[in-house]
């Protein structure tokens, strides 16, 4: 018997990790663009998203059906972007002078680009309230799901949703005005 509920087991864990490896691949674009959002750079993205997508098989042992894969994979993402961020000041330098540089706009060629506006003023928010702005909006997260990712309660998530919100509203008023 025991032998029979061994193989039983075996065939639910290879099931399991056949289940958890299609979502993680199904999830490699939303992991990515979030990972774009942080980083603004596509090769240090992609370096990102596979350090954090090997971490997450490397943690399989830690991961319940229960548990949504979708904030569990970007809660990963997310801790191992800003474990990086602490570990290489230097990285934190460079991700400023990024930063700082204009970008590139449409307008100057005399062509309105309102994806390019909305990515400067992406960029004037506060890194806290753009961050829960990107896993609400355009990550299609709920709040609970944002909180749990970032470390914080769902109000908290709300709240800087709203003044991320009011202040894109402001600043687009005043550029407008």
């Amino acid at each position: 018997m025991a032998n029979h509920d061994q193989k039983r087991a075996s065939v639910t864990d290879k099931g399991d990790q056949s289940a958890f490896r299609r979502g993680v691949v199904a999830l490699l674009p939303e992991l990515r663009a979030f990972a774009r959002f942080l980083t603004r750079d596509r090769t240090r993205a992609d370096d990102l998203v596979q350090e954090a997508v090997v971490r997450a098989f490397a943690s399989r042992d830690q991961f319940s059906a229960e548990t949504n894969l979708k904030a569990w994979s970007f809660t990963i993402l997310r801790n191992l972007f800003y474990e990086q961020a602490r570990r290489c000041k230097r990285e934190q330098e460079i991700l400023s002078e990024y930063k700082e540089q204009p970008l590139p706009s449409a307008a100057s060629e005399g062509k309105h680009d309102d994806v390019t506006d909305l990515n400067k003023l992406l960029w004037e928010l506060p890194d806290d309230q753009r961050e829960a702005l990107m896993l609400v909006g355009a990550q299609e997260l709920s709040y609970e799901e944002a909180a749990v990712i970032c470390g914080v309660s769902a109000g908290t998530i709300k709240s800087r949703v709203s003044r991320a919100r009011s202040f894109l509203v402001s600043l687009r008023d005043r550029s407008e005005g």
